[in-house]
């Protein structure tokens, strides 16, 4: 496997926020939603989600940098294994004199058995190369804009067919990435995880803006004149608004707490802009013209 790095195309050593923004853009176009009957580039997919998994992760991310474990997260085999004379490493080696053999073991016969065995840990047990775990599964979750608003769970189906409902975090952002512990393909050293990309869904009605939702309403010239009531949409369902006499458009009317959930889970507000509506009447038009020219 080729070095992570260098799958995810940033320089040894990238911070995490680089390494983010590269994966993010391979996914997206490497996807196999994206690019069916395409096996190159779901191979291309699963390495560099492989690689992306060891590097996002900041204790893995330290190890394979000290060059603790390989590309696939496996712990490497100690360095100066089978180096030096007779294939023992240090000062150990064969020797044949006159009349047979001899073993030099050149130290004490302990490190003959470290060497041999395993370098013994802290309280005297051999070291043991950890069994690989299950490959990661990626997938794609479309959330639609109310939900992530609100952070409602959403239905996921899995790989295996499992099909479970999956908490979405407060204060969401599209392309946020959840990891599920576990539900990955199955493999020696256990399952692998679940990597799940949110990506939230358009709604015409709503604009995101920070912790705020911004949304235009259409209010009838006589409403906007003399005053009264308009229906205004919010994630959780249409709210009656006061209409001050004489509002103009483009006004800005805010609705505290109807905005995006935040992740301490309060609410950002609703900022409704008032966009006249005038009537479709060409008697009224004829008398806006007269009153324009005078």
């Amino acid at each position: 496997m080729a070095e992570l790095y260098a799958t995810l195309g940033v320089e040894r050593g990238a911070d995490s926020a680089a390494i983010k923004r590269a994966y993010r853009k391979l996914a997206k176009q490497l996807h196999p939603d994206q690019n069916k009957n395409d096996p190159k580039a779901a191979e291309r997919f699963k390495q560099v989600t492989a690689a992306y998994d060891i590097l996002s992760d900041k204790d893995k991310k330290a190890q394979y940098d000290r060059g603790e474990i390989d590309e696939q997260g496996n712990p490497r085999m100690p360095h100066g294994f089978g180096a030096g004379r007779g294939g023992f490493g240090g000062q150990s080696g064969f020797r044949q004199p006159q009349g047979g053999f001899e073993f030099d073991f050149g130290g004490d016969a302990g490190d003959l058995f470290s060497e041999l065995f395993g370098r013994a840990s802290r309280g005297g047990r051999a070291s043991h190369r950890a069994a690989p775990r299950g490959h990661d599964i990626a997938y794609r979750l479309a959330v639609p804009f109310v939900d992530a608003a609100l952070a409602r769970p959403r239905r996921l189906t899995l790989a295996t067919g499992k099909t479970i409902d999956l908490a979405i975090p407060k204060g969401v952002d599209d392309g946020q990435q959840l990891r599920m512990k576990g539900q990955g393909e199955a493999g020696p050293g256990g399952a692998g995880d679940a990597l799940v990309t949110i990506e939230i869904t358009p709604d015409p009605r709503f604009a995101r803006d920070g912790d705020n939702i911004r949304a235009d309403i259409m209010v009838p010239l006589a409403t906007a004149v003399l005053g009264g009531r308009q229906r205004v949409p919010t994630p959780e369902g249409e709210v009656h608004l006061s209409i001050g006499p004489g509002t103009s458009s483009g006004k800005v009317m805010r609705l505290k707490g109807r905005g995006w959930t935040r992740k301490d889970g309060s609410r950002g507000d609703l900022l409704a802009r008032v966009l006249i509506e005038l009537p479709a009447d060409p008697g009224l038009a004829d008398y806006l013209r007269q009153k324009a020219s005078t």
